[in-house]
């Protein structure tokens, strides 16, 4: 599994998905620009020591990440207001879970050009405006592992 971050924002966010990822042998793609620098001290104190454990990429920008995509895998993009909820999609191995940034969420012309990959977290309060993006990288990652029967645990 892949879990995508486009133009990350707050530190302590990419620094808990890190660490998802690291536990999870899934990979990260980091999408410029950021929020922060690599160095950051939120960043790297999330993440602990799992840094070194997390296969990761850093990318210029969304066309050079999307020009090495397999065409075989999925991009899911995980934003608000999707026609589908996360739970209702097969998800594969090599597919790719795309969040956008903290504040704006995903490009809307993004969104609304891959309607039928963009998913959603189901809300209950209308007064919530969204849930924090390390937890929704965990429920979508974890959901599509156990479809795939967890694998790899150990």
């Amino acid at each position: 599994m892949n879990i995508v971050l486009l133009e990350p924002e707050i530190p302590p966010n990419t620094g808990n998905i890190a660490r998802l990822c690291a536990a999870t042998k899934t990979k990260l793609h980091l999408i410029e620009p950021f929020g922060f620098q690599l160095d950051d001290k939120q960043l790297k104190r999330a993440g602990m020591d799992y840094w070194q454990q997390v296969e990761w990429k850093r990318w210029p920008n969304w066309l050079a990440f999307r020009a090495q995509v397999s065409p075989d895998s999925k991009l899911w993009l995980i934003e608000s207001n999707g026609p589908r909820n996360y739970t209702e999609v097969a998800y594969g191995p090599e597919d790719y879970l795309v969040f956008g940034r903290e504040t704006a969420g995903l490009p809307k012309n993004l969104l609304g050009e891959n309607r039928e990959t963009w998913l959603r977290i189901p809300m209950f309060n209308p007064a919530s405006r969204s849930l924090n993006l390390s937890n929704c990288a965990a429920l979508v990652l974890f959901e599509a592992l156990r479809q795939q029967s967890f694998p790899g645990e150990i």
